[in-house]
């Protein structure tokens, strides 16, 4: 029988500290009021006012990480405690609980995107159909002729009075005479492969799958000011494209296989069924959500770092704390090229940061892949930098 605990907390007093590795359990606020926030946010972006209902330290809980924000009662509060390993019978009684926790966990996650690859003030634009040329226009600029293709076809789709349309249609006929692509629609099938290289969806597209990989790997990505980011590159038993699902709003970031992959796809119809059949379907998707939003407020923390060379050893030491390599070496399967992309450092940028990261003690690069000699020495090092960051340090090397 599920036995869950009631915590109480004074007025001003930490529920969570930002960095600690308390991370067994989490808090629904039964009553009360709690901030949360981080740390060094001089946007403010990051500060939320919970009260009855609300979850706190589920992103930590559920992903296994260190807290990423700081929770801070603003009145005497009540929560029930609920450890990690009472989740899965929380959800198996309640799920409208665990589906409330994924529909935030989905909006939370969308807002962080945007942070992460966006100036406030464009943040709606990427909302319309009329960003999907933005991202044609990119793959076709760099000659990614199969995704420019896709792009240009899903936006004369969707936006068939838009104000480029006349240059879609131009661009289309042009760039088909170089590419043999023609995957344009997906399969009806619910099993699906794509070769690398092929984009699954685009940005500011609609569409309401989601997506489970069987074999391969995937790259979720995101173009903005004429530049490309990596937010992700998904593997085997990784889920993607849940959030238009959930939210039944257009697509957050593209979806581009990474290498040949094979996906196994998730409709609304079979995604409710599974909701009240399969609670381990919630588990996992709650997991996952927790996974890509903490890494989401680790890269948030990244964008703050002004040099280019100090935001490319500060992303090699996220992908070493994602898979929780602390210590010892670690091969990593990005290329110096996708380090760059993952910091959105401009392309004209690539050559010479690159060159200087290749000097550095933190990484060797062996065939194209980083290779992490000390995760520790590599931990260490980008936490420097980060203080450095923080504490107003605005050179660029270059």
């Amino acid at each position: 029988m599920l036995q869950l605990q009631i915590v109480n907390f004074r007025k001003d007093s930490y529920i969570l500290v930002e960095g600690k590795e308390n991370t067994d359990r989490f808090y629904i606020i039964q009553s009360g009021k709690v901030r949360t926030f981080k740390a060094n946010d001089p946007s403010g972006a990051s500060v939320k006012i919970l009260g009855p209902g609300d979850f706190v330290g589920v992103i930590s809980c559920m992903s296994g990480h260190t807290q990423i924000e700081n929770a801070i009662a603003m009145a005497d509060t009540r929560c029930i405690s609920v450890r990690k390993d009472q989740y899965p019978e929380l959800i198996e009684k309640n799920t409208p609980i665990a589906l409330k926790i994924i529909r935030t966990f989905a909006n939370r996650t969308r807002i962080m995107n945007e942070l992460i690859t966006k100036p406030v003030a464009s943040i709606n634009a990427s909302e319309t159909p009329e960003h999907i040329f933005e991202v044609a226009r990119y793959y076709d600029k760099v000659g990614a002729y199969p995704i420019a293709l896709y792009a240009y076809y899903h936006y004369m789709k969707e936006c068939r009075t838009g104000r480029y349309l006349e240059d879609a249609r131009q661009r289309f006929k042009a760039v088909s005479i170089m590419s043999s692509f023609r995957n344009f629609e997906p399969e009806p099938d619910l099993a699906r492969s794509y070769n690398k290289g092929e984009m699954i969806f685009s940005e500011s597209q609609t569409g309401g799958d989601m997506y489970v990989i069987q074999d391969g790997e995937v790259a979720i990505t995101k173009v903005s000011d004429g530049n490309e980011m990596i937010l992700a590159v998904l593997k085997r038993g990784d889920m993607f494209g849940e959030m238009a699902l959930l939210e039944n709003k257009p697509r957050s970031a593209s979806a581009i296989a990474h290498g040949n992959c094979r996906l196994l796809v998730i409709n609304r119809h079979n995604f409710n069924h599974m909701v009240t059949t399969q609670p381990q379907l919630i588990a996992r998707l709650t997991t996952t959500f927790a996974e890509r939003l903490w890494t989401s407020y680790r890269q948030l923390d990244n964008t703050n770092i002004v040099n280019p060379l100090h935001k490319m050893v500060d992303m090699l030491a996220l992908q070493a704390e994602k898979t929780k390599k602390f210590s010892g070496s670690f091969q990593t399967e990005l290329s110096p090229t996708d380090l760059a992309n993952m910091c959105g450092i401009p392309l004209k940028l690539h050559t010479p940061v690159i060159v200087q990261f290749s000097t550095e003690k933190c990484a060797r690069i062996n065939m194209d892949k980083i290779f992490i000699p000390d995760c520790a020495e590599l931990l260490k090092q980008a936490a420097f930098y980060r203080k450095m960051s923080a504490t107003g340090d605005k050179k660029n090397s270059l």
